[in-house]
C-alpha cells in the first residue's frame, strides 16, 4: 500500500449511478462495507438500499430546495455543481442497518468512445469513521493554530515539515522553516541535545517528555528559553515510520522561579555554615555569582570585623570594606568601582532612621515584558545587609552586557537573600566579639610562653581546637617555689568553651595557692581533688528561681592534672598525676623515657589516693608535660601517640635544640581544624645549683650555737662575694635560729643557697607554723618575724617529713 495514500480512502465505498439513480458500478469496498455483491445491486435503483425507501423522496426534495435557493441568490461566479452530501441509513446484507455519510459527485459529459450511462459517482463511508475523521481534522487544525504551545512535525531525517508558529518567536527566525534542521537556527549544543532525544523517539517509538531543556538561538546565545518538550513517533497504517511530532512549551518563567528557589536554598545553606565575617561574605558572593549574576560584591562595615555595632560617623556615612568579590572582576570598572588590590572601602549615606541609600536600577527602569529580552548595558542590583535594626553592609550584583535583564522577582530574591545573609553576618559579628573576649580571658589566665628561673628554662605551645568558642580547658603553669625550686603543672578540663576556660582559671588559681604552701605533689592533688568535688556539688545544686535560666549549667565536669616539683640543688623531681599522661624526659645524651608515675584517678573522683614518684634529672634534661590532645593528634591512638612523641623527642639534636624550636617540631602537623582536643605542651630544660653554691650547718638546741652559725655564714658570704648581705643575713639567721631553739628544740639545720636569690633556710623538728603578729609597746618579744619580713624580699614556711622549714630570700646585689 502506498504510504502517501489518504487513510480514509480504503474505508470508503463507491458506486456509479445513471441519470435515473440506478446503480451502474459497485466497488469492492462497497461489497465489504454492506456485504452485498455487485451482481445483486447493479441495475437496481439506489433508493432500494435505503432502510427507509421513502427517505429518497425526502432527499430529492431537500436537494431541489437547495438548487432553488442557489438560483434565487443570483448567478454564481462559477456554474453550480450538481453535488450534494448527507447522511443515510442503508440496508446491510447481514440483515442489519449501517449509517453512512455520502457525497454525490456529478461526472463530466462522456466523450466519443466512452459509455454515457454513468452520470454520478457516490462516495459513502461509515458515519462513525467520518465523525472520527472530522474530529481528527478539527484537532489538527486547532493544534496548529495554538500560539502558547509550539508544534513541530519532523520527517524521518529530522527536517521540519510543518510548524504552527515559529518555534522561538522572539528570535527573529524566517517565517517558513520547512526543510530546515534545528541546527540551522539553534546553538549547536542545544540543537544536538534535542535531536538526540528525537532520534531516540524515532528509533524506539517510546514517547519523550523533557521537563526543561535550554534552547538558545544563534542570534541570542546568552539568552534562550527553557522548553518542556514532548515528542511521539508518526507511523503510517502499514507501520512505516514517517517522522516525529514534538510539542514545545515555554516554561522559562517556571524554570526561572525554580532557579531562584534553588539560589535561595543554596544561599541559606552557605551563609549559615561559618562564624567568620569574611567567610560568610565569601560564601554569599560565591552563591550569587554565577547563581544570580556575573559579578557579586559584598561590602561589610568596618565595625563588624571587630564585633562592634556599626554606627555612622559624624558625617552620617558608614564606612564599608569590600570583603568578597566573585565572578567577572572586569565588571567592577563598569560598576563604578576600582578593582585594585587590597580591601577597598566605600561610604554609604544614612537617613535619619538609619536606612542606607540604595540605588536600584530596576526601580527606575521598567522590566521588559519579554522574559528573555537582553540589556545592552550591564545591569546592577543592590540590597542592604540589615539585621536587628543595624546596617551591616550591602551586596551588589552585576550582569554583563547582553545578558537577560533583571526582573522585579530577581530584586525580591536579592532582598530575601540579603536579609538571611545579614542575620548570619550579625551572628558572626557577635561571635567575633565573644570570641575575642574569651580568647583574651584565656590568654590572661595562662603564664608567659617562655620563662627562665634558676631551676629551669621553659617554653610552651598552646593550640585550642577549632571549636565554636575557640577556647578550651587545657592549662599549664610554671610556679617558682622557695629554695630555688620550681613547680611545673599541666592540666586538662573536660569540655570546651567559656565554662571550661573559667573552670581552668579556678583550678589554676587553686594550684598556685596550694603550691604557695609548699605541699608535696600527692598532697596537693588531694586538696585539688577536694576542690573539684566541691565544684561538682555546686554544679548539681538546683538553681534559684530568677537567677540563671534553666539549662545554663552544662552538667558535671572533670579534669586531669600532673604536678611536678624540681629541686635544682638535689636535682630531684617529685611528681604526681591525677589521670594525666606521664611526663617524658629527654636526657642530654638523647635517650627519651617516660617517668614511671602511677596515675591516680581524675580530679573529682573522691576517695582514692594519689602517689608521688621521684626521679633524678641530669642538668640539661628536657622535661615534657602535655595534655592528651598532643598524643591523640598523632593518629588517634594513645599508645601510638606516646611512641611518636618519644620518637620525635629522640631525634638527633632535639635535646640541644632551643625549646621554642623543639616545641614547634613536636606539634608541626597538628592543624587546628583537625584537632580532636586542645593541645598543650610545656617543655622545661633543667638546671642545677652547683654544690659550692650551697652551705649547710647542723646545730644542737644550744643558744651559743647562734653565734657560731652567724660567724660561719659571714665567712661563706664573703667567700661568695656577697659582703653587702652580711649584716642582713646575720639578723635573719639570729632571729630564725633563736626561735627554732627556743620553741622547737633540736636538732636545727641551717642552709644557705646562692641561686637567683640568696635563700636562708632554718629547719627544726616542730610542726607548728610560725605566725607574724604586731607586737604591742609593752611586749618584750614578737617582733622577730616582722623584722625578717621587712629585711627580705619574701619569706615563708613549709612542712617537711621531719618538721618544718622557715625560709627567707634576699635579692643578690
Amino acid at each position: 500500500m502506498d504510504s502517501r495514500r489518504p487513510p480514509f480512502v480504503d474505508s470508503a465505498a463507491g458506486a456509479l449511478l445513471d441519470a435515473d439513480g440506478r446503480i451502474v458500478r459497485w466497488t469492492r469496498e462497497a461489497e465489504r462495507l454492506l456485504s452485498l455483491p455487485a451482481g445483486e445491486v447493479c441495475g437496481r435503483p439506489v433508493r432500494e438500499l435505503l432502510a427507509d425507501p421513502a427517505g429518497w423522496d425526502t432527499l430529492l426534495a431537500e436537494r431541489r430546495t437547495a438548487r432553488a435557493a442557489e438560483r434565487t441568490a443570483g448567478p454564481p461566479a462559477e456554474p453550480p455543481a450538481d453535488t450534494w452530501s448527507g447522511t443515510a441509513l442503508l440496508r446491510s446484507g447481514r440483515g442489519g442497518h449501517l449509517g453512512v455519510v455520502f457525497q454525490v459527485l456529478p461526472l463530466a459529459e462522456a466523450t466519443a468512445g466512452e459509455p454515457s450511462a454513468a452520470r454520478y459517482f457516490v462516495l459513502a463511508a461509515p458515519a462513525r469513521l467520518v465523525t472520527q475523521w472530522r474530529q481528527d481534522q478539527a484537532f489538527t487544525r486547532e493544534l496548529f493554530l495554538q500560539d502558547r504551545v509550539g508544534l513541530a512535525v519532523f520527517d524521518d531525517q529530522l527536517r521540519l515539515v510543518r510548524t504552527n508558529t515559529h518555534l522561538l518567536p522572539y528570535t527573529g527566525l524566517p517565517p517558513d522553516l520547512t526543510g530546515r534542521r534545528l541546527g540551522d537556527f539553534l546553538q549547536t549544543e542545544d540543537a544536538e541535545a534535542v535531536e538526540r532525544q528525537l532520534r531516540e523517539v524515532l528509533r524506539t517509538g517510546r514517547p519523550l517528555v523533557i521537563s526543561g531543556e535550554l534552547v538558545r538561538t544563534i542570534e541570542a546565545p546568552r539568552g534562550g528559553a527553557a522548553m518542556a518538550i514532548s515528542a511521539f513517533r508518526l507511523q503510517a497504517t502499514d507501520g512505516q515510520v514517517i517522522g516525529v511530532t514534538a510539542l514545545f512549551t515555554d516554561v522559562t518563567a517556571l524554570h526561572r522561579s525554580g532557579e531562584r528557589l534553588a539560589v535561595l536554598h543554596r544561599a541559606t545553606t552557605a551563609v549559615g555554615g561559618s562564624l567568620s565575617v569574611t567567610g560568610t561574605a565569601e560564601d554569599l558572593a560565591a552563591v550569587l555569582a554565577p547563581g544570580l549574576a556575573d559579578l557579586a560584591v559584598v561590602e561589610v562595615a568596618e565595625a563588624v570585623f571587630t564585633g562592634e555595632e556599626p554606627a555612622p560617623g559624624r558625617d552620617g556615612r558608614l564606612t564599608l570594606r569590600r570583603t568578597a568579590v566573585t565572578g567577572a572582576t572586569e565588571l567592577l570598572t563598569d560598576a563604578g568601582a576600582s578593582p585594585g588590590a587590597g580591601p577597598d572601602t566605600a561610604a554609604v549615606a544614612f537617613h535619619t532612621e538609619g536606612s542606607p541609600t540604595v540605588t536600584d536600577p530596576t526601580a527606575t527602569t521598567p522590566a521588559p515584558t519579554d522574559p528573555t529580552a537582553t540589556d545592552p548595558t550591564p545591569t546592577t542590583m543592590t540590597a542592604p545587609l540589615r539585621a536587628r535594626g543595624s546596617l551591616l553592609g550591602r551586596v551588589t550584583v552585576h550582569r554583563a552586557a547582553g545578558r537577560i535583564a533583571y526582573e522585579p522577582a530577581d530584586l525580591d530574591l536579592l532582598h530575601e537573600i540579603a536579609a538571611r545573609a545579614a542575620l548570619a553576618l550579625d551572628n558572626a559579628r557577635r561571635f567575633t566579639r565573644e570570641h575575642r573576649a574569651a580568647v583574651s580571658l584565656q590568654r590572661s589566665l595562662l603564664p608567659p610562653a617562655q620563662t627562665e628561673t634558676a631551676a629551669v628554662t621553659t617554653a610552651s605551645v598552646y593550640l585550642p581546637t577549632d571549636t565554636a568558642g575557640g577556647v578550651g580547658g587545657d592549662w599549664f603553669d610554671v610556679i617558682p617555689l622557695s629554695s630555688a625550686r620550681v613547680a611545673l603543672v599541666a592540666g586538662d578540663v573536660v569540655g570546651h568553651g567559656l565554662e571550661a576556660s573559667a573552670t581552668m582559671g579556678r583550678l589554676r588559681t587553686a594550684v598556685r595557692t596550694l603550691a604557695d604552701l609548699d605541699l608535696e605533689p600527692d598532697e596537693l592533688l588531694v586538696h585539688l581533688d577536694d576542690l573539684v568535688c566541691q565544684l561538682l556539688i555546686e554544679a548539681d545544686e538546683p538553681e534559684d528561681e530568677g537567677e540563671w535560666p534553666t539549662g545554663h549549667r552544662t552538667g558535671p565536669f572533670g579534669a586531669t592534672c600532673v604536678y611536678a616539683v624540681y629541686d635544682p640543688v638535689s636535682r630531684r623531681c617529685a611528681m604526681a598525676s591525677a589521670g594525666h599522661p606521664p611526663p617524658a624526659v629527654a636526657a642530654p645524651d638523647g635517650t627519651v623515657e617516660y617517668v614511671p608515675v602511677r596515675p591516680g584517678p581524675p580530679l573529682g573522683v573522691s576517695g582514692l589516693p594519689f602517689e608521688a614518684t621521684e626521679v633524678e634529672l641530669a642538668p640539661g634534661s628536657v622535661l615534657a608535660l602535655y595534655t592528651d590532645g598532643l598524643i591523640l593528634g598523632y593518629g588517634g591512638d594513645l599508645d601510638e601517640g606516646l611512641a611518636e612523641l618519644r620518637r620525635r623527642m629522640a631525634r638527633p639534636g632535639a635535646a640541644e635544640a632551643p625549646l621554642p624550636e623543639l616545641g614547634r617540631a613536636l606539634v608541626d602537623d597538628h592543624p587546628a581544624h583537625r584537632l580532636a582536643d586542645d593541645v598543650t605542651l610545656l617543655l622545661a630544660r633543667t638546671r642545677a645549683v652547683p654544690p659550692e653554691a650551697t652551705a649547710t650547718w647542723s646545730l644542737e638546741a644550744d643558744p651559743a650555737a647562734v653565734g657560731r652559725v652567724r660567724e660561719s655564714a659571714t665567712e661563706r658570704l664573703r667567700a661568695w662575694g656577697l659582703e653587702e648581705l652580711v649584716f642582713t643575713t646575720e639578723l635573719v639567721l639570729s632571729e630564725l635560729v633563736t626561735n627554732a631553739i627556743r620553741y622547737a628544740g633540736g636538732p636545727v639545720q641551717v642552709r644557705l643557697i646562692r641561686a637567683e636569690r640568696l635563700t636562708c633556710e632554718v629547719s627544726d623538728p616542730s610542726a607548728t607554723q610560725p605566725r607574724m603578729r604586731r607586737a604591742r609597746l609593752t611586749d618584750e618579744g614578737g617582733r622577730g618575724l616582722y623584722l625578717v619580713a621587712q629585711l627580705t624580699k619574701r619569706w615563708g614556711s613549709r612542712y617537711t617529713r621531719n618538721g618544718k622549714t622557715i625560709w627567707a630570700e634576699q635579692e643578690l646585689p
